[in-house]
């Protein structure tokens, strides 16, 4: 089970690489799509008819955020009351905590542009959260501890 919880883990940390790639591909085809004459407004927004090279991006960003990224956590979160790695409840459920502040300030940023600054910083925070888990299923397979809970100091 501690496989299961470090191969999701680093599927989250994955994840958040693809998210980036993603919002990057679709705001980099949109800015050459408006640099080569085209028009965004309302109009074009509601009619879903808005085609540029980099669409596609934006729709991979959106789905994989509210669909696929938070079922992994669950799952990593589930897993992790099975898997027996220390502090891996705790990091489990701060990778699950993260998502579900990600996916609520990404619904409302539309409205609320300043909120996705703390998007961008929650995706920061969510791949750092998901490595820690990932390392720290690693050191519990290896029988090793991380060094914060072996409660020893480092002595030069």
């Amino acid at each position: 089970m501690r496989s299961v919880y470090r191969v999701l883990a680093y599927l989250v940390a994955l994840e958040v690489v693809i998210q980036a790639a993603a919002v990057a591909f679709a705001v980099s085809g949109l800015t050459n799509w408006i640099e080569n004459g085209g028009v965004l407004d309302a109009a074009v927004m509601q009619s879903e008819t808005i085609a540029f090279n980099g669409v596609i991006g934006f729709i991979v960003h959106g789905l994989n955020g509210q669909i696929i990224v938070p079922l992994i956590a669950l799952l990593l979160l589930i897993s992790s009351f099975f898997a027996k790695i220390p502090g891996g409840v705790l990091w489990a459920g701060l990778v699950f905590l993260t998502v579900v502040v990600q996916v609520f300030l990404g619904m409302f940023a539309g409205g609320i542009p300043e909120l996705g600054i703390l998007h961008g910083i929650g995706a920061l925070a969510l791949f750092a959260f998901a490595v820690v888990a990932a390392r720290r299923a690693e050191a519990a397979t290896s029988g090793l501890e991380p060094r914060a809970s072996r409660g020893t100091a480092d002595v030069a």
